[in-house]
């Protein structure tokens, strides 16, 4: 039988101490009354009532070894924990996983556990990420390390179905198992060997791109998808397609980019890279290209996007267009190993959230003239990727603070937006203008350009301030993309005004 603790006894909960009379008499009762009529899971796991009842397994933290030798014993000690959790957490719900009647209890225990899951990292994230990765002889992206830890690190996270039934959900029914995942990359990220390891793989090309780059040298042109290479004299053309929704980011567009952007760079031929949109199908935008319309709202919504999305692709794409690939197995190393090309952004009608984030590792910027950039994230309530470690360096910490945290919209042409934008162009004429930059950058070759642009990275934003950037974005991206506050703001910002609740 579970026994319930005292409502004065004074609980340990992390490095907190939770007094259970705070709840409040009834509160208590109401979690009492809710334990005592809990029936046994469905799913096998261990019960609590085997010598591991309430209040001894809420009052009780593994200690971790903090020199070597421990890690086989610490792991044992996590999952057993970890699996006495998850029983009460089963008996508390009967079975049926999240009950919004039993938060106040579920939420205690699953706050416990990531505490101590927390305490096991700060001691053994280097050691985790070594053995998944060979000791460091292997490269490894984000997803596949995170697959890994499943199987090899049981209580660590959860178990691959909990993480697979999670997926199918909507973003309001979401049980949380995310958590641990944003918990485990931030540790690992936290750690210099471990992270500067990490961010170097997810700079490889990815299997495929060396036969997609034969392809497209001997075609001039790549159709992927949700992207489209084209190539134009000395440039290689990466159209964004997503025109159902307005060019917006998704599970679609993911790969198909960092395909695309791999493959541009790659290419012997192509010594200037431009990023560009499509016509949408809207009909307020009839016959005109847009750029990029941020991530898609409605897929966010719906549960369609997964929190390793925003790693994913802010490390992957993104970041080989601002440090370029890593292609040299045998240089890991090397804090600039990298093949790459200078990028130019040509942005027709507007760069909003991630269209903007994009400006901000691009070489050269041109704009329409009626086009804006705005930075939405905190209506949505997430974070913008890197922007806020990057924009700074454009626009100065007030404006970036206005764009990010107040909504600013920067009009293309205007002081503010000429920070960003390089280039002002009558709408319209974007063609010749981009054609027009492309000459100018490759008249004299593009050695001392690529030269160039490594010599200002090394200043302005190394591989470790993107490494201690991501140690802090894990952490706090996975809180905003779990928060009910999320759902609330896409549901009053986005679903409401649209007519779609």
């Amino acid at each position: 039988m579970l026994v319930i603790p005292p409502n004065n006894l004074m609980l340990r909960h992390g490095n907190r101490q939770v007094k259970m009379a705070r709840l409040g008499g009834a509160r208590t009762n109401r979690i009492e009354n809710c334990i005592m009529r809990a029936k046994p899971a469905a799913e096998t796991v261990q019960s609590a009532s085997s010598g591991d009842d309430y209040q001894s397994w809420l009052t009780r933290e593994p200690s971790f070894v903090t020199t070597g030798g421990g890690l086989d014993s610490d792991v044992a000690a996590l999952k057993q924990f970890s699996d006495a959790g998850d029983g009460l957490l089963q008996l508390s719900t009967g079975g049926k996983g999240l009950d919004h009647k039993n938060l106040d209890l579920t939420r205690l225990i699953k706050d416990k556990i990531h505490d101590v899951r927390a305490a096991f990292l700060r001691v053994h994230a280097e050691a985790v990420y070594s053995s998944l990765t060979d000791t460091f002889a292997q490269p490894v992206r984000i997803q596949s390390l995170v697959d890994t830890a499943v199987r090899r690190y049981p209580g660590l996270l959860p178990s691959a179905s909990k993480i697979t039934e999670d997926a199918t959900r909507s973003l309001k029914e979401k049980e949380g198992h995310e958590r641990a995942i944003g918990l485990l990359l931030s540790h690992i990220f936290a750690n210099p060997r471990a992270g500067i390891h990490l961010l170097q793989s997810m700079l490889r090309p990815l299997p495929d791109s060396v036969e997609e780059t034969a392809k497209f040298s001997r075609d001039g042109v790549l159709d992927l998808g949700a992207a489209v290479l084209r190539r134009t004299g000395k440039a290689a053309e990466l159209l964004m397609y997503n025109p159902e929704y307005l060019n917006a980011e998704d599970a679609s567009t993911i790969g198909p980019m960092e395909q695309a952007v791999d493959v541009a760079i790659l290419d012997p031929i192509t010594e200037v890279c431009v990023l560009r949109g499509t016509p949408a199908q809207h009909p307020r935008y009839a016959g005109r290209n847009i750029f990029c319309s941020g991530l898609n709202l409605t897929h966010l919504y719906e549960g369609k996007i997964p929190y390793l999305w925003y790693l994913t692709r802010d490390l992957g794409f993104v970041n080989k267009i601002a440090h370029g690939l890593l292609d040299d197995p045998d240089a890991i190393d090397d804090p600039m190993p990298t093949v790459e090309k200078p990028w130019i952004a040509a942005v027709e009608t507007f760069a909003i959230g991630g269209g903007c984030q994009y400006l901000l590792v691009m070489d050269y910027t041109l704009a329409e003239k009626s086009a804006y950039l705005t930075l939405p994230a905190r209506k949505e309530g997430i974070i913008p990727g890197l922007t806020n470690m990057r924009l700074p360096r454009f626009v100065g910490d007030r404006i970036t603070r206005q764009a990010i945290l107040f909504d600013r919209r920067l009009e293309a042409d205007s002081p503010e937006g000429r920070m960003i934008v390089d280039q002002i162009v009558p709408d319209g004429e974007m063609s010749s203008a981009v054609e027009a930059t492309v000459q100018k950058l490759t008249s004299s070759g593009s050695v001392s350009t690529v030269g160039n642009r490594k010599a200002l990275r090394v200043c302005q934003e190394s591989l470790d301030d993107v490494r201690r950037y991501m140690a802090s974005y894990a952490r706090e991206q996975v809180k905003c993309h779990l928060s009910p506050a999320l759902v609330r703001n896409l549901e009053d910002n986005w679903l409401k005004p649209k007519g779609k609740l």
